[in-house]
């Protein structure tokens, strides 16, 4: 049975999905999320936890063998059991396809819609917008494959469901009011039952549905964000002093500079610069025009070349280029 200590920050959502699997597996998980055993911003930064998590990202969980990982799927994915993972090839697929799809289609809308209500990130309206769109069809996707599942995967809960339910967290909190998850029951009855499970409420809490869609409050984006000090004022130059009518002295124009001396021909230089210019040879003959097709595309070529053929007077044209070159 794995053991082990998982640092993170408090009520971060990807720390939720180790933290629920180890209820259901009965791994034996510390959590580091406060001072004195870690402090995020500072802990992480230190050359010992570096040293085992490169990226200092969290949550990162540190076995008491020694194990290390980061990754919050891959943490979860450690503290489950076979349950919760999958009983067979097809079904672990499943539950694999399923934290893949919390990744790659909840995530990043769900980031989008939701930080700016929380002061994370900078409210854009049409890329809010968008996130909502991307989310109707995300929740449809839901709520068909749920319409005749109680979960995911099977018939109990799996990895499948903690992933997906842990990334809809703050969507249910925040953003998802009655008006806009209401042609989604399917997806609000199973996302409730499970964190009404034992093992989700143990980590979770008590999970409130919002009433109203949260907004993006500028007041409170701003005390988020990181306190720049003041740049130093630079002292004003002192004023020069004008010289009088009387002793004043107007001030004398720079000489220009000569310009450097030209480089002595040598005998050669000199002969071959007495000599007369000579005369092109073919100056004489009419201009000539020269056909190059912007592709190589045979039929392009063709296409020019019949053209030049029918409309131009062919003395004019001294040459073909193929290839465009």
């Amino acid at each position: 049975m794995a053991a082990g200590t998982l640092y993170t920050y408090p009520e971060n959502w990807r720390s939720f999905k180790a933290q629920i699997a180890a209820q259901y597996s009965g791994a034996r998980l510390k959590v580091a999320s406060s001072a004195p055993a870690f402090t995020f911003g500072q802990t992480n930064r230190t050359p010992a936890f570096l040293n085992n998590f490169p990226l200092g990202k969290v949550p990162a969980f540190q076995g008491d063998d020694g194990f290390c990982l980061f990754e919050s799927n891959a943490i979860a994915h450690y503290l489950s059991n076979e349950a919760l993972r999958g009983s067979s090839p097809q079904a672990q697929s499943q539950v694999l396809q399923w934290v893949s799809f919390a990744d790659a289609e909840i995530i990043p809308p769900a980031s989008t819609w939701v930080f700016p209500t929380l002061g994370i990130m900078q409210f854009n309206k049409q890329a809010t917008e968008q996130a909502k769109e991307e989310m109707k069809k995300v929740l449809s996707v839901l709520n068909h494959h749920l319409n005749t599942r109680t979960f995911l995967v099977g018939e109990r809960v799996s990895l499948a469901d903690i992933s997906v339910a842990c990334s809809m967290i703050w969507l249910y909190k925040q953003v998802l009011e009655p008006s806009f998850r209401q042609p989604f029951p399917n997806v609000t009855r199973w996302f409730q039952t499970c964190v009404n499970q034992p093992q989700f409420k143990t980590v979770l809490g008590e999970v409130k549905l919002c009433d109203k869609m949260a907004q993006f409050d500028p007041k409170k984006f701003s005390d988020m964000q990181p306190k720049k000090d003041a740049p130093p004022k630079k002292d004003a130059p002192p004023k020069k002093e004008k010289a009088g009518k009387e002793g004043g002295k107007p001030q004398e124009k720079k000489k220009k500079e000569a310009a450097p001396a030209e480089e002595e021909m040598d005998e050669c230089e000199a002969a071959l610069a007495s000599e007369p210019k000579t005369k092109d040879p073919f100056a004489h003959l009419p201009k000539r025009y020269f056909i190059s097709p912007p592709t190589s595309d045979l039929r392009v070529i063709l296409t020019t070349w019949i053209n030049a053929l029918a409309n131009y007077n062919l003395s004019k044209y001294c040459d073909f280029n193929l290839f465009g070159r």
